[in-house]
């Protein structure tokens, strides 16, 4: 029997697509940051929609497919399951990648079912360049989240990381240039810093959900 003075293990689920390795590995950084904190987490990339050969020709693309080709999928039960989610995608022309906004689509019967209102999210991103479409990215992702209902924590200026991880309080991010080896360990902190503080924010809004003080959630269609 569980103690009742002990507080239920909040759930984080970190989804991302990540095609040569980069974002993947902030994600495996935010999942820390959130472990770090107590949460139970599941670390899971959304499906390929790209064809095969398509990939097999990017050098790198098809090194980073194989590489997670044993790790688990992202499943829409997943995004059920969380008490909180963090999103990952490398930016595409300023906006979220289609592997990852495919999923995101797929929702729609949760959100009909009012079990994606009040879920805390966060988001993160990466480019090739330092004006390549970071913080548009992110904000073209929350869009989706604003029409689940979800609670919006950003990383914000909360920890000096911040500053020095490039001074962007949306979301982690990371400016690539030619490296597909994976974020640098100031992008690592900051990722872990955003994991951290996602997961303090779920675990109280699961508390105030657990003890009434916040209803169970309802939609428009509801």
């Amino acid at each position: 029997m569980s103690d009742p003075g002990l507080e239920p293990q909040v759930r984080i689920a970190v989804i991302y697509y990540s095609a040569t390795g980069n974002v993947r590995g902030m994600a495996k950084a935010l999942a820390d940051g959130a472990e770090g904190e107590g949460a139970e987490v599941r670390l899971r990339h959304v499906a390929e929609v790209s064809e095969e050969q398509l990939i097999s020709v990017d050098q790198y693309w098809g090194r980073h497919r194989s590489a997670i080709d044993e790790e688990p999928v992202a499943e829409l039960g997943d995004l059920d399951w969380a008490d909180g989610l963090a999103f990952g995608t490398p930016t595409r022309f300023g906006n979220v990648a289609a592997q990852l906004k495919m999923f995101l689509d797929l929702a729609g019967e949760l959100w009909q079912q009012g079990k994606l209102t009040d879920k805390v999210a966060t988001s993160f991103t990466s480019s090739q360049t330092a004006h390549g479409g970071q913080e548009s990215t992110i904000l073209a992702l929350n869009n989706t989240l604003y029409h689940w209902g979800a609670i919006i924590v950003p990383l914000g200026y909360t920890v000096h990381e911040v500053f020095n991880g490039g001074g962007n309080p949306y979301g982690a991010s990371y400016t690539s240039g030619h490296n597909v080896d994976g974020p640098d360990e100031q992008t690592q902190l900051v990722a872990r810093a955003q994991g951290a503080r996602l997961a303090r924010v779920a675990q109280a809004i699961r508390a105030a959900r657990e003890s009434g003080l916040l209803p169970a959630g309802k939609t428009a269609l509801n």
